[in-house]
C-alpha cells in the first residue's frame, strides 16, 4: 500500500519489512534499541490549549502518560510542546524517553528547540543537559512501545515529485486505502540529504489571540534547516471522532538544528529513510472541551 502510493509522490520509493536497526546507535542514540512491542499512540491535550490563548496550567508527565496508556516503562517518542513551567519560555519538545518502571528510573533522551535569545536562530539542546524531569506542556502526539527490537516497516523515498510532504503523503495513502478504518503509525525517519522547512515557536506566548492560520504562521518562526535531520512522527490516517491531530513530526540533529517539520525544500535531492510501525491502540488524553481546527498543520 505504502510503496504504491509513495511512487506517485516520489521519483523512487522502496518499502519493505526489515529488522529494526539498533536505535541506541548513531545517528539516533535513543535510550531504547527499537520501536517494537505493544505499539500504541497517545494524543495528549491539543492545539486549543495553545491557541487562540495559551493555558499554561496544562502540564503533563511522560511517566504518567506511560501508565495512562497501560504501558508503564514505555519507550516514547513523538512531537510536543515543552513545559513553560520548567523552561520559563515556550519551546518545541522532541520527546525521546524511556519512562520509569518499577526497576529503573527514566532515561530522558529528548531535545528542546527554542529561539536563541542572542541571535534569534535555533537553539537546540539535549533536555537532560539542564533538566531532570519528564514533563511537557499543552499538547503532544506520542508513539509508545516496549522499545524492543523486532520487525518494522522500512520506508525509503528519494526525489519528491508531488506537493505533499513525506508524512502527509504516508497518511493520505493510508486514508485513501483504508477509508473509514483509522490506521495509526509512528516511528522515526531521517532526512538524509537536502533541506527542510522547520518552525520553532517563539519564547513568549502570543499576547493577542491567534484566531486564524495566518495569525499562527505570522507568530511562528520559520527556518530552512539542513540534513541530516532525525525526525519523530505520529500519523493517524483519519480522525475517528476524538479531535486528533492526525500528523505531527518533530526533528533534531547533531549540528544544532531542529523543530517542527513542515516540508523538504529541496525536492530534487531529498532522501528519506524511515522505520515505522502500525499502532494497535489509540489513547486520547485530556481532550479539549472547546476546540477548533486552527494551527493543526
Amino acid at each position: 500500500v505504502l510503496q504504491k502510493g509513495l511512487k506517485e509522490n516520489f521519483a523512487d520509493a522502496q518499502v519493505s519489512v526489515v529488522d529494526c536497526p539498533d536505535l541506541t546507535q548513531e545517528p539516533f542514540s535513543f535510550p531504547a534499541k527499537g520501536i517494537c512491542g505493544k505499539p500504541r499512540i497517545a494524543d495528549v491535550g491539543g492545539v486549543p490549549y495553545l491557541i487562540p490563548v495559551v493555558q499554561k496550567e496544562k502540564v503533563y508527565d511522560l511517566n504518567t502518560v506511560a501508565k495512562d496508556i497501560e504501558l508503564p516503562g514505555a519507550f516514547i517518542l513523538g512531537a510536543g510542546a515543552a513545559s513553560s513551567k520548567i523552561l520559563g519560555v515556550n519551546a518545541e519538545l522532541i520527546p525521546i524517553v524511556q519512562t520509569k518502571s518499577e526497576k529503573k528510573s527514566a532515561v530522558n533522551g529528548s531535545y528542546i528547540a527554542q529561539i536563541n535569545p542572542v541571535d534569534k536562530g535555533c537553539l537546540l539542546e539535549k533536555y537532560s543537559s539542564k533538566y531532570t524531569d519528564c514533563e511537557f506542556g499543552l499538547l503532544a502526539n506520542l508513539y509508545a512501545s516496549e522499545g524492543q527490537p523486532g520487525k518494522v516497516i522500512e520506508v525509503k523515498a528519494n526525489g519528491r515529485t508531488g506537493e505533499l510532504n513525506f508524512v502527509s503523503c504516508l497518511r493520505q495513502i493510508l486514508e485513501k486505502h483504508y477509508g473509514e478504518k483509522p490506521v495509526g503509525m509512528g516511528g522515526t525517519f531521517i532526512i538524509q540529504k537536502g533541506k527542510a522547512k522547520i518552525h520553532i515557536m517563539p519564547p513568549e506566548f502570543s499576547a493577542c489571540p491567534l484566531n486564524t492560520d495566518e495569525d499562527v504562521n505570522n507568530w511562528l518562526k520559520f527556518f530552512e534547516m539542513k540534513a541530516p535531520l532525525i525526525c519523530q512522527t505520529v500519523i493517524v490516517s483519519r480522525d475517528p471522532g476524538f479531535d486528533l491531530r492526525v500528523e505531527h513530526t518533530h526533528c533534531f540533529s547533531h549540528h544544532g538544528e531542529g523543530g517542527h517539520y513542515h516540508q523538504d525544500t529541496s525536492p530534487d535531492s531529498v532522501q528519506y529513510l524511515g522505520y515505522l510501525l502500525p499502532a494497535e491502540l489509540l489513547f486520547r488524553i485530556d481532550r479539549p472541551q472547546e476546540t477548533h481546527l486552527v494551527g493543526r498543520d
